[in-house]
């Protein structure tokens, strides 16, 4: 059975980000290292003169600063250059590098990129197959594409370049470890580095990952934890052909949890995940090494094994103090269901850095106060929406995943509104205000 929406390309449900920093539940060490650019350790070992040789940074007043060269850092380097603003975009990585995440790109990811952005694809989603902890599978087929995938480092980098392009002065190498700022009317914040030197800015936006240093600043709180295990494997090209255009999805064994199979074809990898509430670790390792087998995988070397947390924020969380907003997965941004973090990175990013720039030009300290509002109204009025609506979906889905499987296993509705969401023709919020059956599903599971 096939889905009727959408008559634009590309989309998928990415379901991780974040950080393997603290995975100190359980999981081993190996993964908990292994995604190093995460980790907010200061460089690597390098010494002060050598981070300084390697980073020279321009003189000057910057208007806005971006801490973090993600998708949302540089979505909103992007968003304040484009508007002819002095910005510049600090990250401790030199790009490309690699970055743990499944680089699923759904509709909105793909309305929230840079104009004329070319995504470098790796594989076009058309199918989907469902399985319920390695039971039950079926796997539904799209007249159109779902999504796309793409590796991150690729990805990451054309991000970077378009930031470039529209002006922003990117400066690698480098680890923001706070903010200082007096408060009152004072017109400029500093951002410190490792080093001991200070960059000075009219305002500043915190992209710097779920372990944050400026959203600790601002005083960013979450009440849902979750860790991920990841593998990249490469496969000969006749497994990897098996999986073109198609991902799995498994319904996990632990409440909330689940597997994903993403391949990447033009690389000849497939990206092997499971995501489940922090504090199981070991479970959460054990269920990855049985879905690979399961998988038919485990006879090949993964060529990356890493873990990351994400971190969903608290309603209540705050979103910026003084001259300083947060965005992306600094500010707990993802979809709390999936773990989808890309598309909250991208939408977020750009509203931060437009309002970065707004807060850049605020004289007063009230006037500061009303743009960094406006930001976070902006922020809850769509993304805080939909993390509410996902909040009820998990809840509902930890306790009866069998019910979410067949429905978008074996009811053509439910898998026409699963295709469209990831196409980016609704929501998870919009699903449930318009139709009467979403909000059954999800009352009946939660029960």
């Amino acid at each position: 059975m096939t889905d009727t929406g959408s008559t634009k390309d590309l989309d998928p449900v990415e379901p991780v980000a974040a950080l393997a920093d603290d995975a100190g539940d359980g999981a081993s060490e190996e993964f908990a290292a292994a995604d190093p650019q995460d980790r907010g350790d200061p460089q690597d070992g390098r010494d002060e003169q050598e981070e300084r040789e390697a980073s020279a940074l321009p003189d000057g007043v910057w208007d806005v600063v971006v801490v973090g060269a993600g998708p949302a850092g540089s979505s909103a380097a992007y968003a304040a250059a484009s508007r002819g603003r002095r910005v510049l975009l600090l990250d401790k990585a030199e790009h490309p590098r690699y970055k743990t995440c499944g680089g699923g790109i759904i509709g909105p990811s793909r309305d929230s990129l840079p104009e004329d952005f070319k995504l470098p694809l790796q594989d076009r989603i058309s199918a989907v197959t469902f399985a319920l902890n390695g039971r039950w599978t079926r796997t539904r087929r799209s007249k159109r594409m779902l999504f796309g995938v793409v590796n991150r480092d690729e990805f990451d980098l054309r991000l970077v370049q378009a930031a470039e392009q529209a002006g922003a002065v990117l400066v690698t190498g480098v680890t923001a470890t706070g903010v200082e700022q007096s408060g009152g009317d004072s017109r400029t914040v500093f951002v410190t580095l490792a080093d001991g030197r200070k960059v000075e800015a009219r305002a500043v936006v915190g992209a710097d990952g779920s372990a944050s240093r400026i959203g600790r600043h601002v005083g960013v709180t979450f009440d849902q934890i979750d860790l991920g295990l990841e593998a990249e494997i490469p496969v000969p090209e006749s497994v990897s052909r098996h999986w073109a255009g198609r991902i799995h999805l498994d319904w996990g064994p632990l409440p909330g949890s689940y597997g994903w199979v993403f391949p990447k074809t033009d690389s000849g990898t497939l990206t092997v995940g499971v995501i489940s509430a922090r504090g199981e670790g070991e479970r959460t390792k054990e269920y990855l090494a049985d879905y690979v087998r399961r998988l038919g995988l485990s006879g090949f070397e993964p060529l990356v094994e890493s873990g990351h947390l994400t971190r969903c924020r608290a309603e209540d969380s705050p979103l910026s103090r003084g001259r300083v907003l947060v965005a992306g997965d600094a500010a707990g941004l993802l979809e709390p269901w999936t773990r989808e973090g890309i598309s909250y990175a991208l939408r977020s990013g750009r509203l931060a850095g437009e309002w970065a720039v707004q807060v850049a030009e605020a004289g007063g300290a009230a006037d500061v106060r009303r743009q960094a509002l406006n930001y976070a109204f902006a922020i809850k009025a769509g993304l805080g929406v939909e993390m509410r609506a996902g909040k009820v979906m998990l809840a509902s889905f930890e306790k009866r995943p069998y019910l979410f499987h067949a429905a978008v296993s074996l009811i053509t509705p439910a898998w026409r509104a699963f295709a469209r969401t990831t196409q980016g023709h609704t929501t998870f919020a919009q699903l449930m205000r318009d139709h009467r059956a979403a909000r059954k599903l999800a009352s009946v599971a939660g029960r």
